[in-house]
Formats: structure tokens, sequence, C-alpha cells
């Protein structure tokens, strides 16, 4: 596992299919990465395995021209069938992989490996643990994830001082809330609803993207 790609990565852009409202996932990840999302994620939280891949397959060959990374959420079987890049995990799937060893061996053919945090404590084990990147969230409450209790912006200060790994800011980010974001020292963020509910999807990716250049 190597962070050197996430490492310039600013933007994550999601192809959640709760949100594609029929929507082709190739055309939505070549709107998004026009405007300049320069990380994709696959989330098909409903589908079946085969769902999974059928969206991974579209989103990796329209990304792959631009040499964006993709990662599949969850699904690491999905993400090797479909040459991604790499996959994210939430807390519960990392700990079912079991130790050290075991966690290499299910995960050797995954270039990057992404795992999410809610806490300082988890943030730091993740790191130890030796994940590519983390995600630190859900910082605002998000209709994405409505039961998750959001960890607001004293996390994100808190990681920034003490984690070495990047970390994208997560959960309910807007570009209306997303400076006291930057300003508690986030340089990455995952953007979801703020993108795939925009009436221009590559605009609304240009605006965060110059935000966060700004910053």
């Amino acid at each position: 596992m190597s962070n050197t790609r996430i490492a310039s990565c600013r933007l994550y852009g999601f192809i959640d299919t709760a949100y594609l409202e029929g929507r082709d996932p190739g055309e939505v990840a070549r709107q998004l990465i026009d405007g300049g999302v320069d990380l994709l994620q696959v989330r098909v939280k409903q589908g079946s395995h085969a769902a999974r891949v059928g969206v991974g397959l579209k989103v990796v060959e329209a990304a792959a021209p631009h040499q964006v990374p993709v990662i599949v959420n969850d699904d690491i079987d999905a993400a090797f069938e479909t040459g991604a890049d790499g996959v994210h995990l939430g807390q519960e799937d990392w700990a079912h992989l079991g130790g050290s060893e075991e966690r290499t061996a299910r995960l050797a053919n995954m270039r990057i490996v992404g795992l999410s945090t809610h806490s300082l404590e988890q943030a730091l084990a993740a790191e130890r643990d030796g994940a590519d990147y983390i995600g630190v969230g859900p910082v605002f409450p998000t209709a994405t994830k409505p039961d998750a209790q959001p960890v607001g912006i004293e996390l994100v200060r808190k990681v920034a001082g003490a984690v070495k790994t990047p970390f994208f800011a997560i959960g309910g980010i807007t570009l209306d809330n997303l400076r006291p974001v930057l300003q508690a020292g986030a340089t990455r963020v995952a953007v979801v609803s703020a993108l795939l509910k925009a009436p221009d999807m590559a605009e609304a990716a240009t605006a965060f993207r110059k935000a966060l250049g700004r910053m």
C-alpha cells in the first residue's frame, strides 16, 4: 500500500447510486472529473456485488484516461474485479479483516486502502495500521448517513494536529460551510450530495477546487 498518489488529491467525489437518479455512472464520473475531482469512490450501498462491479467498471473506464484513482466502498472483491485502485472500509469492515497478517493477505491486490474514522483514537489507529488515507467525519449532519452522530470541526482540528496520513474531511460539507473546515486544518475534502445534487456537477466541483486552492 502506498499513499503517494493520494497525497496530491484534494477533492474526493462519489458515484453513489442513492443519488444517481437514473444517470449513467460513467457520465457522472466524467462530469465530476471535468470539474476537478481527483479521486472517486464507487458506493452502491443497497445493491449486490454484481451491481457494484457493473458500476465500478463504468467508473474505472471513465477515470482511466485522466489517471484519477477509483476506490470501491466496502467490497474488496469488486475493487479487484473492476481494476479499481483500491477499497474504502468502515471501522466494522476493518475489524472483520482480523489481525495485521490477515489484513495484509486480504488487501494484497489493493494499491490504496482508505479507512473511515470518527475519533482521534481511530484516526491514530488507522495511521498505525497503515491506511493510505483516512476519512474523518461526519463533520456535519448528512443525509447520506442520517444515523451517524456528527463529529464536528474540533475533531478535524485534532486530527490535523496529530496525524500525518492524508485525511479527507467528510460529511455534510458544502461550499457554504467549507471555510471553517479548512481553517481547522483540513486540506482535502470528500463531497457527496453537494456535487451529485448540484444543477451542474462540473461547475460545482470547480467551485470546490477553487475554494480549496485559496486555503
